[in-house]
């Protein structure tokens, strides 16, 4: 993957060495599970809150950051602002405009300013609250040693996804999957979060077939190879097998290895945003 020298975006905000304190900002456990829409989020909400609740507040330090950290952080805006150069020419196209989102990179806890506390262990998210990404820089390390996604192309897939959410935001997905939670079981709901997190997958995909088009970022054949293995790597029935030796279907939240790596590699090999409804996939049903 060529990114050097790539146009960076400037949206990128740093809080490493500040850690959120135990103000949720929003009430209700379902309210925050739903609003913090996490890349490895799944399992049980109230476990989720207890652990959100449990982050202690410190004083903000100067962050010592090391040579491979500042590289990462390189990276991440210049994936950042290619993405951004592909969605506003894509959004452009139907007479749009592309508000862009900002990537808050962070270590530790971060408290953000509509969804709580997030926390590392959630892996990278996206707040709609304040329409921001937040990523800790370490999971780059993560995906590779625990997930075995290799690769620089692997992060920009999981920076692309969190971007695909930011897009289903915008267009009031988001809005409309958080309405439906009150309305449905907790199992009924999996499912459609399972349809929100492939659509964010096949944006993804989306945005590495326009790369070559619209920034000078270079990928080649393997980088999308890597792309799919991470796709793989974070499917829920992999990702329980791992964790249990066993996987419940039922308690999916992000859909299988499989699903996950046929939705990123659908929006990359038509490139088509409209060819991305998940929702009214029967195979999703």
């Amino acid at each position: 993957m060529k990114w050097q020298g790539g146009r960076r975006s400037g949206n990128i905000e740093d809080k490493r060495g500040m850690s959120g304190g135990q103000k949720l900002t929003l009430g209700g456990i379902g309210g925050v599970v739903v609003l913090i829409i996490g890349f490895l989020l799944g399992g049980d909400p109230a476990q989720l809150l207890n652990q959100m609740q449990q982050t202690a507040p410190t004083e903000q330090g100067t962050y010592q950051s090391t040579p491979e950290e500042d590289r990462l952080l390189d990276f991440a805006d210049v994936v950042l602002g290619s993405t951004e150069d592909v969605w506003k020419n894509i959004f452009a196209t139907s007479g749009m405009d592309y508000p862009e989102t900002n990537l808050t990179v962070y270590n530790g806890a971060v408290e953000t300013a509509g969804c709580g506390v997030g926390q590392s262990a959630f892996g990278p998210f996206y707040c709609p609250g304040d329409q921001k990404i937040y990523l800790d820089l370490s999971f780059n390390e993560e995906l590779s040693k625990k997930y075995g996604a290799k690769g620089e192309f692997a992060l920009a897939y999981v920076i692309a996804h969190e971007v695909g959410h930011h897009i289903q935001n915008v267009l009031g997905v988001l809005q409309q999957t958080n309405a439906m939670r009150a309305k449905m079981s907790e199992r009924e709901y999996n499912k459609i979060s399972v349809m929100t997190e492939l659509q964010a997958d096949f944006y993804a995909g989306v945005w590495a077939h326009h790369v070559k088009n619209y920034s000078n970022i270079e990928l080649t054949y393997d980088d999308i190879v890597d792309g799919m293995r991470a796709a793989a790597a974070v499917g829920d029935d992999h990702l329980q097998e791992q964790a249990h030796g066993h996987s419940n279907p039922e308690s999916f939240t992000h859909g299988t290895s499989e699903q996950r790596v046929y939705w990123f590699k659908k929006g990359y090999d038509t490139g088509d945003i409209n060819a991305g409804d998940t929702f009214n996939d029967p195979s999703l049903k």
